[in-house]
């Protein structure tokens, strides 16, 4: 019996010759699958980096447009009662020289509200519509009342207690100065899978900007990442349809600005894998002028490793 097993096993037993064929064909095949993965890698990558740059380029015509950071002119904080503007010295309100008439007008400030009176050698709009005399800030209103005289844009903004004039040059020459914002090399280590924690309920979290006012926002959670074998996490913030984060690492004062960078991470969706990526970690605003009033990281937010990604350090502001 055992012999008729053998010789039947025997039939289906290939030459030696055969079993290399086989075995140099695995090979190949193998390589061939390697090769093909490493391609897709290639591609993945560059696929990957193309959206990044697209990212940033966009990012940087924002800081070119109108409502960007790169034409803002002043920031004059109005004291209670009358405020002369104009571009002569003698204004409260000084704006820049051969920009506007030197007696243009005068702001008020009283009991939270704004108010203008235009004098009649000057023509201004608020949003589009020719002005002699308007309220141009109202409390607790979120509209926005844009005035305009040639290059130059202003509205009104509310910082604490304070209540300044933002003024914008449309004809900067910051504009035209701009070539851009380096940055590091895009790298895919830096999108990093994290998770997010909720608080039950809201932390209450101190946010203070660079005039030394202190704000208490409202964070839902926390993000929480492990990056070359150690864990950490960044509170955030609710941003329309994102989470926006404040942050700083080993890097602020260095390579990147000194007062920390944003991020913004978009909310998870149910189940969906959510990334950190710091490849698109931007400056705020600080780093480009000394007219804005950014807010500064939260000590809890300053991270103990060197975040190489995302925008470099930009002017001297």
């Amino acid at each position: 019996m055992i012999h008729l097993l053998n010789r039947h096993t025997q039939k289906f037993q290939l030459p030696n010759s055969s079993l290399l064929i086989i075995f140099f064909l695995m090979i190949i095949i193998s390589g061939c699958q390697s090769k093909t993965n490493s391609k897709l890698a290639e591609t993945d990558a560059k696929q990957y980096k193309d959206s990044i740059d697209s990212w940033h380029k966009k990012r940087e015509e924002q800081l070119k447009a109108e409502n960007g950071w790169l034409n803002l002119a002043g920031l004059y904080w109005l004291k209670e009662g009358e405020n002369t503007f104009g571009s002569d010295s003698t204004n409260v309100v000084i704006f820049p020289k051969g920009k506007i008439v030197g007696k243009a007008g005068i702001f008020i400030l009283s009991d939270s509200t704004v108010k203008i009176r235009v004098n009649d050698k000057v023509v201004i709009k608020a949003n589009d519509n020719p002005i002699t005399e308007a309220t141009i800030f109202f409390p607790d209103k979120d509209t926005l009342i844009q005035l305009a005289h040639e290059s130059l844009r202003w509205n009104i903004i509310k910082r604490g207690d304070k209540f300044g004039v933002r003024l914008r040059d449309l004809a900067s020459p910051e504009i035209s100065k701009f070539k851009g914002v380096d940055r590091f090399p895009v790298d895919l280590k830096w999108r990093i899978e994290a998770k997010f924690k909720a608080y039950n309920p809201a932390k209450k979290i101190s946010i203070t900007n660079v005039l030394g006012q202190k704000s208490i926002q409202e964070s839902p959670g926390f993000l929480s990442f492990e990056f070359e074998g150690k864990k950490h996490q960044l509170d955030v913030i609710n941003s329309d349809e994102k989470f926006f984060i404040v942050f700083a690492d080993e890097t602020s004062a260095r390579e990147t600005y000194g007062a920390g960078r944003f991020l913004d991470v978009e909310k998870p969706v149910k189940d969906a894998i959510l990334y950190i990526d710091f490849n698109k970690s931007y400056n705020p605003p600080c780093a480009f002028t000394s007219f804005a009033t950014c807010p500064l990281p939260p000590k809890q937010n300053f991270l103990p490793i060197s975040i190489l990604a995302g925008e470099k350090t930009y002017g001297t502001h």
